[in-house]
């Protein structure tokens, strides 16, 4: 039997599991009592995680402005999804691909989406299972009502933290695309991000979020960057390397397509960002206040940073450097921006400016064809963000955190080196054998011909611009 044949058959497979799960949930649910289940007060689910702390409360019942907040936060990090990474990612690509690079963004949004509710959702957090990886008892959303959660957000629905850690699930994947963009078969990005979702994002996001092990240690994580940002672009990594090199890559001309495109979605993941950190305090607080100020200093000082260094390096500023700058700066605060001031934030601005630049200049000197440079980015920026989370978060900023190295806390260095370092393996190692999984039930490159008309027309039979 062909691939092709194969990859169908695996798909209808797919959707029949996705429609017969459904069903079952639906079951489960309609038996279940509406709110939250019987006992979940006692829970042993521990309020380590940064998203956790920050919502903690005395005060019971439903808070209308931080229920608004929650809930628009959510709006924006889905705009950072589609349109914003779409946009970024299409731009970036060449005109014969950009169609498919905004078409995986888009699906994996609603691939997403629909493992959220049936069960990942419950995976992550779920009662704890030993450290490792939630329970079962929310599948397909039973017991998760309009009720607020004593431990996931106390003064909102408990429908509205659960959305709003849907879009973390959702990102997450769609940016590891950026490291295989133009080579990749659509049901293999498909079956990837499927697999990807349960057997890397939610258990890692249960360790930090959910009462898990590294939760437990104190390792602090106020809005994703190892959760969403290191595991991503450590599993690029993995797939830059299990794909190969792009056709003609190094010889042929493979430069962004539409600069203007890329500009305007950067803009758009700038403005989306605002959700995803400040939404992450969980209350229209002064928390949420203060992340949202970091997140605009650290962006805005990398974009300058990166204007310089390329500057002299190059001896030219570009356009596509200082949106890339941006991008680096908001992902290094991502992981501290609910625990440090406005200074704290422009020197993390400063270290994203510099060594994410510097991982993108020396990836050539590794020989790996990460074409969108989610390595250099969200991982290379993922791991100093945590990292420096653990020299500069304050007491002083977020009670319900910790001190860092540099407030008279070298512990709190320890247990976020402990993290990067876990995320990182992890990642990859899961991620290299998802790939060869799918691989052998699909295969997962496309052939050299098609590679050749690009992913449009062979994948998709369209064109973004006509001739």
């Amino acid at each position: 039997m062909s691939k092709g044949r194969l990859q169908g058959k695996i798909m209808w497979l797919g959707i029949a599991f996705s429609v017969v799960s459904m069903g079952a949930a639906l079951s489960w649910a309609q038996d279940a009592v509406v709110g939250e289940p019987a006992g979940s007060v006692s829970r042993a689910a521990v309020p380590t995680a940064p998203v956790m702390m920050a919502a903690a409360s005395s005060g019971p019942g439903i808070d209308t402005g931080d229920t608004a907040w929650v809930m628009v936060s959510s709006a924006l990090i889905l705009a950072m999804v589609v349109p914003g990474l779409a946009l970024f990612y299409g731009g970036l690509v060449r005109s014969k691909n950009v169609l498919s690079t905004i078409m995986q963004s888009l699906v994996i949004l609603c691939l997403v989406s629909v493992i959220w509710v049936l069960f990942g959702y419950s995976l992550v957090f779920g009662s704890d299972k030993g450290g490792i990886i939630g329970g079962l008892e929310w599948l397909g959303l039973a017991g998760v009502g309009v009720d607020p959660h004593p431990v996931h957000g106390s003064t909102i629905p408990h429908q509205v933290f659960m959305v709003f850690q849907l879009m973390f699930a959702a990102i997450t994947p769609a940016l590891i695309t950026g490291a295989f963009a133009e080579r990749m078969r659509f049901g293999a990005v498909i079956l990837f991000s499927l697999l990807w979702t349960i057997v890397i994002y939610c258990p890692i996001a249960h360790w930090l979020w959910g009462g898990g092990w590294l939760g437990r240690m104190g390792a602090m994580d106020f809005a994703g960057g190892a959760v969403v940002h290191l595991s991503s672009g450590i599993s690029a990594l993995a797939c830059a390397l299990v794909l190969g090199k792009r056709k003609g890559y190094g010889t042929d001309y493979m430069a962004p397509h539409n600069l203007p495109m890329v500009a305007l979605g950067a803009g758009m993941l700038w403005f989306g960002w605002f959700g995803l950190s400040a939404g992450s305090a969980l209350r229209a607080n002064g928390i949420a206040g203060g992340a949202f100020v970091a997140t605009q200093t650290a962006a805005a000082t990398a974009a300058l940073v990166w204007m310089v260094i390329e500057w002299r390096h190059r001896g030219k500023p570009t356009v596509l450097g200082a949106a890339s700058g941006a991008v680096a700066g908001l992902v290094v605060v991502t992981p501290a921006a609910g625990f440090v001031g406005p200074l704290s934030a422009l020197l993390l601005g400063i270290l994203a400016g510099c060594f994410c630049y510097l991982a993108i200049v020396w990836k050539g000197k590794f020989g790996y064809d990460d074409s969108l440079d989610v390595v250099g980015i969200h991982g290379v920026g993922g791991a100093v963000g945590i990292l420096a989370t653990g020299l500069l978060a304050s007491k002083a900023v977020n009670s319900a955190g910790a001190d860092g190295l540099f407030f008279g806390n070298p512990a709190q260095f320890g247990v976020q080196a402990l993290t990067v370092l876990a995320v990182a393996m992890f990642s990859f190692v899961g991620t290299y054998v998802l790939l060869k999984l799918v691989d052998g039930m699909t295969g997962l490159r496309i052939s050299p011909e098609d590679e050749a008309i690009g992913l449009d027309l062979s994948q998709h039979n369209e064109r973004a611009y006509s001739q």
